[in-house]
């Protein structure tokens, strides 16, 4: 999803605030993200933290509550 966006690892440390070397490897299966990683990358990539756990074929996000 990141490649689709034409997002960079570089981009998406800026983005989410999570280091691009642990971004790498995240990505690489590496190192596992936090819930708060998930959550980062799940609102920069549009998408829901289940889409991305592999819990879901659902690409598109959950709505997001009214704060």
């Amino acid at each position: 999803m990141r490649e689709e966006k034409g997002y960079t690892q570089i981009k998406m440390q800026m983005l989410t605030g999570i280091d691009q070397s642990d971004y790498s490897k995240i990505e690489n299966g590496k190192r596992y993200f936090t819930l708060e990683q998930l959550k980062r990358i799940a609102i920069v990539l549009e998408t829901s933290m289940d889409y991305l756990a592999g819990l879901t074929d659902e690409r598109k996000p959950y709505p997001r509550r009214k704060e």
